[in-house]
């Protein structure tokens, strides 16, 4: 297949760059800077220069692709502009193509919000952190959008060795510093690492049925008090989040329980 990736630099997107790549697909990415069209290369796909916030100047140079994947986002104040902006310019375009691209759109385990004991499933209705409601209209509106397979796919919370939310913490443990850990025995995290969610995200493209929605998960909930556990043991300093901060984190994205993909 022949494949344009938008955030084909970031946590997600590397991971799923070099998973196209090295199992034959063509890969195009979306690079703003040299930087990222250098890492695009190295990953083992094709840049394409150009910025999500200005859809217009690219739009052109994707014709005749057979899926485009979006797990770009910038996480600024403007970012549901952005993202509304780049659908008012890439769903038609895509809608337009002789033939019927998919089209991956990235979700995440937060907008399904506190589920208690309950596991969140691809049926589950949405209670999102106010962040991110959003997102919400938006898969709405990609999942009716006309000339397209929609496929929508909701990541738990994504890590690596070097990076995302434990390695934070295995670093914060290591070299002494303060974890920021959001008190509460209820909050559990949901995870998955990168290269996990890249197979998934592969599968879905290759074999997802058009319309459907997956959620990319390989543990219900890590508790966070083993986190804290970890913390103890090693005597290093622990700090708690805020109040509103620990009430979004309670909330969204940390106490979220969702299936295994």
């Amino acid at each position: 297949m022949r494949i344009f990736i938008l955030g084909g630099t970031g946590s997600i997107g590397a991971p799923v760059v070099r998973e196209l790549a090295a199992t034959g697909h063509d890969v195009i990415g979306l690079a703003r800077s040299e930087r990222s069209a250098a890492r695009l290369a190295e990953l083992g796909a094709t840049p394409l220069a150009g910025d999500i916030r200005q859809p217009e100047e690219w739009i052109e140079n994707i014709q005749a692709v057979d899926a485009v994947v979006h797990a770009a986002s910038d996480f600024s104040d403007e970012m549901e502009a952005v993202d509304r902006r780049l659908l008012d310019v890439l769903l038609p375009a895509l809608g337009a193509m002789p033939r019927r691209p998919r089209f991956l759109y990235t979700g995440g385990c937060w907008l399904y919000g506190a589920t208690g004991d309950s596991i969140a499933t691809e049926t589950s209705p949405f209670d999102p952190l106010p962040a991110f409601a959003w997102s919400v209209p938006m898969i709405e509106r990609v999942l009716k959008a006309p000339g397209i397979e929609p496929l929508i796919v909701h990541p738990a919370m994504v890590y690596t060795a070097d990076s995302g939310v434990i390695s934070a913490f295995v670093e914060a443990a290591r070299t002494g510093r303060a974890m920021r850990i959001v008190e509460g025995e209820h909050v559990r995290w949901p995870l998955v690492h990168a290269d996990d969610l890249a197979l998934l995200y592969r599968l879905v493209l290759e074999r997802g049925a058009a319309g459907s929605v997956y959620h990319g998960a390989a543990q219900d909930g890590a508790p966070s008090a083993r986190s804290r556990g970890v913390s103890a043991r090693r005597h290093r300093p622990r700090s708690s989040a805020p109040t509103q901060s620990r009430r979004n984190w309670a909330n969204g994205l940390a106490a979220t329980v969702s299936t295994s993909a």
